[in-house]
């Protein structure tokens, strides 16, 4: 299990992560690469709010497949369910516990301009 936490520490996350932190990404969607933070793979049932479950603010938009978490007090975005695949969460790898996002760079991109979702 690993620990993911907001700024103020109000929100708490306990998580396995379904891939290696080595293979987050970025988003270039209209909103992602506003926040520019990177995001590694959590399958659904393997997200636990331990902690501030009634701190957590959504944003949607769009389709409203994707849900962004994020703390209503620091503001610090934690998880998202994803629009690719809402069985899974991105997770804030710079909120876990003992990540150093310069260890992981480059660290790549997901085309989330051209999602198939959008297509019709």
């Amino acid at each position: 299990m690993t620990k993911v936490a907001c700024h103020c520490g109000a929100v708490e996350l306990r998580v396995t992560l379904a891939e290696p932190i080595a293979q987050g990404r970025r988003c270039d969607c209209s909103f992602c690469r506003r926040r520019g933070v990177p995001a590694v793979t959590v399958k659904r049932p393997d997200l636990e709010v331990v902690k501030g479950a009634d701190k957590l603010s959504v944003y949607t938009w769009g389709t409203g497949t994707a849900k962004h978490h994020f703390c209503s007090v620091c503001g610090i975005y934690t998880h998202h369910q994803r629009r690719s695949n809402p069985n899974e969460y991105g997770v804030n790898m710079a909120a876990i516990d003992g990540v150093h996002l310069p260890d992981y760079d480059p660290i790549g991109w997901f085309d989330g301009v051209n999602h198939p979702s959008d297509a019709g």
